[in-house]
Parts: C-alpha cells; sequence; structure tokens
C-alpha cells in the first residue's frame, strides 16, 4: 500500500515535536505512534500494540542488542576514567606538557585531530574525542555544544572519506550488489575510491570545522552557548600528571575495532561485522582498565564495580533514545518515504540536476529517518539505478547519496551520531542539534553548488 504524503508527514511531525517539547524520546514515541496508526489502518489499540511489541522485536536483531550495550558500556567507560581520576591526570599533563594545546584553540584542535586520525569508527571517534577534549575545553571556556560540534563533524565525513572501516563494507556491499544485478559496471572499489573528491558535504564540513577553530566562527544558536563551569579537583596539587591512565584504556578500545573487523570478517575487513567489533572492543577495554586499575591500587574492586553499574545507569536515558530512533526508521521504511521523495523529484529532469536531486532526496529520508547507514541502503540502489538509465557518472552518484545520508543524519535530532556525539560531549541533545543545525546547512548549501557544477561538467 502507497501512503503518499502522509508518509513524508509522520517524520515531519517527529521532528516538530522534538523541536518543540525539547523532549526527544517523547517526540519519537509520538511519531512512532501516529506511523503505526496510520499502518494499522487507525486503530489506535492496534497502534499501540504495534508499539511496544515494536520495541521487542528490535531485540532478535543481533546488530540492534550489540549497539545498545556498546552505548551502555561506553557509559561505565566514562564513569571509570572520571572517578579513577584518569581525566584529572590527562588535564594535567597537558597543562604541564603542552602550553599550546591548554587554550580555547588547542582543545578544539585537540578534539578534531582525534576525529580525523581515528577513522575505524564514527562513534569510536565521537566518544574518544568528547571524552579527552571535553576537560580541557572546559578548563578553556569551549562550550560543551561546541565541542559537540566538532565531534559530529568530523566522525562521520571522516569515515566515509576513509572507509577502511565498517563504513566502506557497507558501502562496497551495495556497489557490489548493484555490479552483480547488472545495473552498473566496473569495479566496486576503484568506484567508491573514484568518488571521494565528490562527497561535497564531509570535505566542507571538515573545511568549516577548521574556520569555526581558528576563526571562531560561531552562527546561530552557537553564539548563545554557554562554557560550563572548570571545577578545579579537589587535591589538585596532589595530581600525578601521567597520561597513561587515560590514554592507554582509549588506545586498547581504538584498536580493538579493526582487531574485531579482521576476525569477524574471517581475515576480510571489509567483510567484518561493525556493530559487533565495537560490542567486543568496550568488553576488552573494561577488562583491560579492571586489570591496569585494580591490581595498581588506582580503583578498588568494589569501585571499579560501583563504577561500571553507575556508568550503565547514566546510559539507559540515552539507550532508550537509540531505540526508538531505531523503531521510527523502521515505521518510515514500512510507509515508503524514501521511494515517495525519489517518485516525486524525478520525471523529465535535466540529467546535469539529478545529483543535486539524489543528493537532496538522501538528505531528506537520513533527517527523517536518523540514520545514514539506512539511508544509504535505501537511496544507494535507486540512486545507481538512476544514474545507469541517465548515462551519468556513477562516482558522483555514489558521492550524491554518501553525503546527502551524512548531511541529513548531522541536521536530525533523531540520529544515533547525534546522540552519541551529544552523550560524547556531555551536552543537552536538544542544544546540540540546536547549535550544529546553521553549519550543517551552511556546508549542505555549498555541497549542492558542489553538484549542480559537477552535474553540469559530467553530463
Amino acid at each position: 500500500m502507497e501512503y503518499g504524503i502522509i508518509s513524508i508527514a509522520i517524520p515531519l511531525l517527529t521532528i516538530i515535536l522534538a523541536i518543540i517539547t525539547k523532549d526527544v524520546i517523547v517526540s519519537l514515541i509520538g511519531g512512532i505512534f501516529t506511523g503505526f496508526l496510520v499502518l494499522n489502518a487507525y486503530d489506535p489499540i492496534e497502534a499501540f500494540i504495534a508499539l511496544f511489541d515494536g520495541v521487542i522485536a528490535l531485540f532478535s536483531e543481533g546488530w540492534i542488542a550489540k549497539t545498545l550495550l556498546f552505548i551502555l558500556l561506553v557509559g561505565s567507560i566514562i564513569r571509570l576514567l572520571t572517578i579513577s581520576g584518569a581525566v584529572d591526570s590527562f588535564v594535567a599533563f597537558l597543562s604541564q606538557k603542552a602550553k599550546r594545546i591548554d587554550s580555547p584553540t588547542g582543545a578544539m584542535m585537540l578534539a578534531y585531530t582525534i576525529g580525523i586520525v581515528i577513522f575505524i569508527e564514527s562513534s569510536i571517534t565521537s566518544l574518544v574525542a568528547g571524552t579527552v577534549a571535553k576537560p580541557l575545553c572546559d578548563k578553556n571556556g569551549v562550550s560543551r555544544e561546541k565541542l559537540a560540534y566538532i565531534c559530529d563533524s568530523t566522525s562521520a565525513p571522516i569515515c566515509s572519506l576513509i572507509p577502511l572501516n565498517a563504513w566502506g563494507a557497507l558501502l562496497l556491499g551495495l556497489i557490489i550488489t548493484a555490479i552483480d544485478s547488472q545495473v552498473i559496471s566496473g569495479d566496486a572499489v576503484s568506484l567508491l575510491i573514484a568518488s571521494i573528491p565528490y562527497n561535497f558535504y564531509s570535505l566542507i564540513t571538515l573545511a568549516i570545522v577548521l574556520g569555526v577553530i581558528f576563526l571562531n566562527i560561531n552562527i546561530g544558536p552557537m553564539k548563545y552557548s554557554i562554557p560550563e563551569s572548570y571545577v578545579i579537583p579537589q587535591d589538585v596539587g596532589k595530581i600525578k600528571a601521567t597520561p597513561y591512565k587515560m590514554i592507554l584504556p582509549i588506545l586498547v578500545m581504538v584498536l580493538m575495532v579493526p582487531v574485531g573487523l579482521y576476525l569477524t570478517g574471517k581475515g576480510d575487513i571489509f567483510k567484518g561485522s561493525g556493530s559487533t567489533s565495537v560490542y567486543y572492543a568496550v568488553i576488552v577495554t573494561l577488562l583491560f582498565i579492571y586489570l591496569y586499575f585494580v591490581p595498581s591500587k588506582i580503583l578498588s574492586h568494589k569501585n571499579y564495580f560501583k563504577g561500571l553499574y553507575e556508568g550503565i545507569g547514566d546510559m539507559i536515558p540515552v539507550g532508550m533514545i537509540m531505540v526508538f530512533a531505531l523503531l521510527i526508521g523502521k515505521v518510515i521504511g514500512d510507509l515508503g518515504t524514501a521511494k515517495y521523495l525519489a517518485h516525486l523529484l524525478s520525471g523529465n529532469i535535466s540529467p546535469m540536476l539529478i545529483p543535486l536531486l539524489i543528493f537532496l532526496v538522501a538528505s531528506i529520508t537520513a533527517f527523517s529517518t536518523g540514520t545514514s547507514w539506512g539511508t544509504f541502503s535505501i537511496m544507494m540502489p535507486i540512486g545507481l539505478a538512476l544514474g545507469a538509465t541517465m548515462d551519468l557518472h556513477i562516482p558522483l552518484v555514489i558521492a550524491a547519496v554518501i553525503s546527502g545520508g551524512i548531511f541529513g543524519d548531522h541536521a536530525s535530532p533523531i540520529s544515533d551520531t547525534t546522540i552519541i556525539s551529544s552523550m560524547a560531549a556531555d551536552c543537552n541533545h536538544i542544544s546540540h542539534v540546536r547549535t550544529q543545525l546553521p553549519y550543517a546547512l551552511l556546508a549542505a548549501g555549498l555541497a549542492s553548488v558542489g553538484f549542480l557544477i559537477a552535474g553540469w561538467l559530467t553530463i
């Protein structure tokens, strides 16, 4: 059954509710219930049952259960690094050894550099950048909103530009499927690499973040973001300035992701499972923290497990947001939002405009569903089929889908990467969405011009 304009109205309702109520969970539940109301012939009882049965059904998919556990256990890692004094020791080390970093620009560049260097997985990138840079940003008067923006705007873009990760595995899989189906021809790896210079949104976003850091560009609500008060740790003179308590656990977590991808892919990192890799990465990291902190008396056995449980508790609201964000993505998929949007924007249109339209449709889809990966899965087959039919430059089409997916994901309050960036920076989620949106729109506007020009040059 086709739902037409209603398929667009449901995600828009969710976004509007999130902006009005400033409560993501309430707005997600409202959008999900309304969607199930439509899917169940406007029967409120059936919609109510479908909503809560839908939550349970999500856990039948292993990757969702692993992602949720990853979020909860990440909270434990953050709490343990905090109560052990690892964060304070790291800040003291940076203050003593790296005076240039101990400044507003240095604190932001620390987050940016981490975001660029760690391109293994977007969630890990945001988490590490936020956790490491947050105390230094607080100390130097950089707002949590700006830190969350830097974390969010480096994680997904760099993962898409250097696809030696689960992102690359997904994108290669989608391209290979199109090649095997004889929709397009060529080599999947070559096509993906050729698409990188056309990934305008990611490239422009990374450039804008540098401008924000060095030129102090504050637009829209970011002008009014207030830095957190820096609390000087008690017994500051007794803090041992060392990076190891902070760096070693994070290094273990980062290195375990490619190891996990290699093992789950049976020797092929591109075929590995991203959800499984990050899940085992946090488990190994927690085990490492115990074996490092408890014998060396940094933490007692009792305080370790107290921090472990408290960290899980800290992440329960974030986990709930993630579950409902995934469920509304499924509902919007059942409503056929993406296909309806593609149908609306296709037809008797000049081939030169198609890359731009693919970018816009992918953007709206990701904004509505809150998932870049889901958008890639939906829009890549549509975009490649359209590109092949109209004899377009295929790398440009691939880049349009990727850029649109990342932009819509950045702008959406129900996005998993947006949620994780808020969590990593310890920033109010809606505040992060509001302050990031003007920058995302600026990058998207410039990217649109890029796709228009590239479409004209490649026809």
